[in-house]
């Protein structure tokens, strides 16, 4: 039997996607590449906006009009928030939520037996974390997720309620799937998760909790690793300990993706995070005072309920300020259930899209004064595409880099000389070729 997934949304959501995929081959089913003549048909969708939502609700419709005969699955956090919508959508015949993603096989076995619809969605408040492991994935940078849940119940935000309580992943476990994916051959390891800052928080009352930082401190040891990634972080949980080892380290890379929200008081204090401009603009000054070619990108949303066109100014000057490498912008997208959505003042779409066109605008600036900058530089890539004679992949520092060279180099590491940007990418020279041009 053929199987597709639909993936949306985040790192995890893929993550997770590849856990299933990979148990449904295991057991003989095969995937297909097409979303069209499937026997199985898996929607892992997102909620994090409203967007997501109706784009969720889209894709279940396209999917079951496309496979008319599938079996049809909708998992992940829009059917988690929404089971019994998605269970009255005509055509859907398995709902799961944000748990049981590994009994996938099962779930499609019951079932195939007597051919009755299938409702697994439960409460995640306060659950344990569903241990899951990816044998095998199919880029160069390999994702490993090692937590789960939020407990931060930022005002505007559904996924804590989506996704459950903070948990994560056995220390042993997340170490030994690493190692197995750099023995794979994997260089870089991208470390994921709801919260990823916040693994083992639900220990912290232990005499000797095991953290993020603890995590770090084993990861860094692994035989093998190149580069370890942080995918998000919080700003109040980058600590002592993390910088101690940014320091030591240089596999942990130049390039960390820190949220913002916002770069006003006013609108961190009604998004109920957890800082404030001042110790935000502190951190980064320290990490800066270790690390100076830091890549450092960020999430902003705009149009926040209130948000004054002085607080938006707020948030634009600080961006400049602190200098990001690049920006990630989201208009304020009301979230029934979330304390915002019940806050008066709420912000016109047409004034949303006009900020985020501002900030989209600063951020190709912020991004191509940064690529600037490391040109006439020499940087190790490790090439991720090839195409008509050239590799294009990361550095460590996240910079795209187009370079003349092979399929063999594919997931290797690649020594090159940054000649010049070619938005969106910095033109490369391979070291050996410019060592005979000299």
């Amino acid at each position: 039997m053929k199987f597709y997934i639909y993936t949306l949304g985040c790192k995890v959501n893929s993550y997770e996607s590849g856990v299933m995929a990979d148990l449904l081959k295991k057991e003989g089913y095969i995937e297909n590449k097409e979303d069209v003549e499937n026997d199985i048909c898996i929607i892992n969708t997102c909620s994090v906006t409203n967007s997501a939502d109706h784009k969720s609700s889209k894709i279940i419709r396209s999917a079951i009009r496309k496979n008319p005969n599938a079996v049809m699955v909708v998992t992940g956090c829009f059917s988690q928030a929404n089971a019994d919508e998605v269970e009255g959508m005509e055509g859907v015949h398995i709902v799961l939520g944000n748990k049981y993603k590994t009994k996938i096989v099962s779930l499609i076995k019951e079932y195939l037996k007597d051919r009755k619809n299938v409702k697994q969605v439960e409460d995640i408040m306060d659950t344990e974390f569903e241990s899951m492991t990816l044998s095998d994935f199919h880029r160069t940078r390999a994702f490993v997720k090692i937590q789960d849940g939020c407990n931060n119940f930022c005002s505007y935000c559904i996924i804590p309620y989506t996704r459950g309580n903070v948990r994560s992943k056995k220390k042993e476990d997340v170490i030994k799937e690493i190692k197995e994916l750099v023995k794979q051959g994997h260089k870089e390891i991208v470390l994921t998760g709801i919260h990823t800052g916040n693994y083992g928080a639900e220990n912290e009352q232990e005499e000797n909790p095991y953290d993020f930082a603890c995590l770090l401190t084993d990861l860094v040891k692994v035989q093998g690793l190149k580069r370890l990634r942080i995918s998000s972080i919080e700003m109040n949980e980058i600590n002592a300990r993390i910088l101690k080892l940014m320091e030591k380290h240089p596999l942990l890379i130049d390039h960390m993706h820190i949220p913002l929200q916002a770069g006003s008081d006013g609108v961190l204090k009604r998004m109920n995070r957890k800082y404030d401009t001042a110790a935000f603009v502190n951190k980064i000054k320290e990490i800066r005072t270790i690390r100076p070619n830091l890549s450092i990108t960020t999430d902003v949303i705009v149009g926040f309920p209130g948000e004054t066109e002085e607080e938006f100014a707020e948030t634009v000057s600080l961006i400049k300020q602190i200098g990001f490498t690049k920006l990630h912008v989201f208009p304020y997208s009301k979230r029934n259930g979330t304390v915002a959505a019940t806050m008066e003042n709420q912000i016109k779409e047409e004034t949303k899209k006009e900020r985020v066109h501002t900030l989209l605008e600063l951020s190709k600036e912020l991004e191509l004064s940064y690529m600037e900058k490391n040109v006439n530089k020499e940087e190790i890539m490790i090439p991720e595409v090839y195409k008509e004679g050239y590799v294009i992949g990361h550095t460590g520092n996240y910079l795209q880099i187009k370079c003349k060279g092979t399929k063999q180099e594919i997931g290797q590491e690649k020594k090159v000389y940054l000649e010049k940007v070619m938005y969106p990418y910095i033109l490369g020279m391979p070291v050996e070729n410019l060592e005979k041009v000299i």
